[in-house]
């Protein structure tokens, strides 16, 4: 029975031992590469409009210099940190995703562990250990309360909620809290765990940023220091009444946020992107890619293009950005030949004449009655009256479809160029893949700032 368990004590044994406990190869190394995509998404985000104006707020409230604002040469307190590189890290979509859970753990959990692990001066190694554990328990935890079913029934946001477990996970395993400190931290995260599902109707993924990476990261870091601090809270503040779970009796599960804890690596369940547009896009992209290089079909030969989604997802032909637009992004690889971070994120490029004569030939419509994370239906009409239909199971990236390690790297290295400039993108690949003899994390300091 769920109600006899002490969900609070065994999340918080399992994160205080964390540090002890190797990771299994494959779950190391499929963190290696979400710690890489993530510091890339972090260090080009912080060229977009979320990333850019943190800075500001960042900067003014100063603090203690002590952890890094990618993509800046500001040093600033751990929580400050956490929030500007969150809010970077989702700037955009370019970031990873957990469709079991409905977060992004990794623009929560990879700020919150840089901030945390520079804080205290940590290696490489439990960095890497950290940023497994916040995948593990964000989360799980998030699965606990019900993921889409919580988000859709209550409007609120898996991703801030689940997220703030996550960030909190690996702070306190950074600063080396105990597991009754750990539990304290654990309540305060309880507490400050938020976010309103109103994020859907935000126009330019500022607001989105916030919820998704800055805020949880932020109270993650927080919620840790102030146990640290000697803060105390509510012994069961997860599994008592009142309480987290009781407050969501229609989705939550309680025994979900500790289920296979310890032999199920939950970023070995986390994609990828590789292209850096929202989720619901990825899939026609990858079937546009592959008309246009496997089939030979060019621009001129499109007559029209249907794709349809489930409901939930079939926004994205009307949104405002670039990278959410299926329609434009289409539209884009049709008359360039392909698309990059850059021409993605070029809002001119949703009023050339030429691009939105191509985007009238893309049709979305919703699929009704379809699950929330069935994919794409694509179908191209070519001009001759081909019919081309494809449903494929996985997109690229996705924990059936992998990315390869040399795929993940050369898109950290675009985005890394971007940012840094070419020739220090090659010098933190390299540091990154080699994150596990990293003494002081603080000794990377001089790669990921202007």
């Amino acid at each position: 029975m769920t109600d006899t368990l002490d969900i609070t004590q065994l999340l918080a044994d399992y994160i205080s031992s964390a540090a002890t406990r190797p990771l299994p190869p494959d779950a190391a190394a499929k963190a290696r590469l979400h710690l890489i995509d993530t510091v890339a998404a972090i260090v080009s985000g912080r060229t977009l409009p979320a990333g850019r104006e943190i800075v500001s707020i960042v900067a003014a409230e100063g603090g203690r210099a002590a952890c890094s604002v990618l993509g800046t040469d500001i040093l600033t307190t751990p929580a400050l940190a956490a929030l500007a590189n969150g809010m970077a890290g989702h700037a955009d979509e370019t970031d990873d995703s957990h469709a079991p859970s409905l977060t992004h753990p990794g623009c929560v959990v990879v700020p919150a562990a840089l901030a945390a692990g520079e804080a205290q001066g940590c290696s490489g190694r439990d960095l890497l250990t950290a940023v497994a554990l916040g995948y593990d328990i964000g989360t799980r935890v998030s699965m606990a309360l019900g993921g889409s079913r919580f988000a859709d029934a209550y409007h609120l946001s898996s991703h801030g909620w689940g997220g703030t477990f996550g960030a909190t996970a690996v702070a306190a395993m950074l600063a080396g809290l105990d597991a009754t400190a750990t539990r304290h931290a654990l309540s305060y995260a309880v507490q400050t765990a938020s976010g309103n599902r109103c994020w859907l109707r935000d126009p330019d993924h500022r607001q989105k940023a916030f919820i998704f990476g800055g805020m949880p990261a932020k109270q993650g870091v927080e919620a840790a220091g102030f146990a640290a601090a000697g803060l105390t809270g509510v012994a069961d503040a997860m599994e008592g009444v009142p309480g987290l779970f009781a407050a969501f009796p229609e989705t939550a599960g309680a025994a979900l946020a500790i289920e296979d804890l310890g032999s199920r690596f939950e970023v070995m369940r986390t994609t990828i992107k590789k292209w850096t547009v929202g989720s619901p896009i990825q899939m026609a992209l990858d079937c546009i890619h592959e008309v246009v290089t496997q089939q030979g079909v060019r621009e001129p030969d499109v007559a029209d293009i249907l794709v349809t989604l489930p409901s939930q997802r079939s926004r994205v032909a009307q949104s405002d950005m670039p990278d959410i637009n299926l329609p434009h992004a289409l539209a884009l690889y049709l008359v360039d030949g392909g698309v990059g971070f850059a021409s993605l994120h070029d809002h001119a490029r949703m009023r050339d004449p030429e691009v939105m004569r191509v985007a009238a030939k893309v049709r979305v419509e919703p699929r009704l009655g379809a699950a929330r994370g069935e994919q794409a239906h694509f179908t191209l009409t070519t001009t001759g009256g081909r019919i081309i239909h494809m449903t494929p199971q996985h997109v690229r990236g996705q924990p059936g479809n992998p990315m390869t390690e040399g795929e993940v790297h050369a898109k950290a290295l675009d985005l890394f160029g971007l940012a840094l400039g070419v020739d220090r993108a090659q010098p933190l690949l390299d540091a990154l893949v080699a994150i596990e003899s990293v003494a002081d994390l603080r000794d990377l300091r001089s790669l990921w700032q202007a």
